[in-house]
């Protein structure tokens, strides 16, 4: 393959991942192709609640996803992607973004670093990471934080 044309990336409205997203949509600028930028949320408090890690950013909500959808599509379309397109999925981020790569067929999935190097990540698992072993395309990790 010479080219992507499905570029998927998360968001959680933390200023990393939209460092990834920025990123994300200048590689779907380069490569004209569509860009779906995706957002997981947490249905209530008790499922957040199985689920957080202290390195996570908590969406409670389809509203709040919402509102971090368009903060990343503006932040998209400032670096010159223009086919954008967004996602929002129940469940946990790796949840999410991976029902999102699937359902689109995408070529690449770009996530931030957020979490890699913390001591909970090494322990239980990052997004990161989890998405590199479970993803059947192309992950880019952006270095987002250190």
């Amino acid at each position: 393959m010479s080219s992507y044309s499905t570029i998927v990336v998360g968001t959680d409205g933390s200023k990393s991942s939209i460092l990834a997203v920025e990123r994300a949509a200048a590689i779907a600028a380069a490569f004209d192709a569509t860009l779906i930028i995706g957002c997981a949320y947490y249905e209530s408090k008790e499922q957040a609640s199985k689920t957080l890690r202290q390195d996570s950013v908590t969406v409670l909500g389809d509203d709040p996803a919402q509102r971090n959808l368009e903060t990343a599509a503006d932040a998209a379309r400032a670096v010159g992607c223009e086919s954008i397109k967004t996602a929002i999925k129940p469940g946990t981020p790796v949840e999410a973004l991976m029902s999102i790569v699937n359902e689109n067929h995408a070529d690449l999935l770009v996530v931030g670093n957020r979490g890699i190097n913390s001591l909970t990540g090494r322990l239980l698992g990052s997004v990161p990471a989890d998405v590199a072993r479970q993803s059947e395309c192309d992950v880019m990790i952006v270095h987002t934080v250190n």
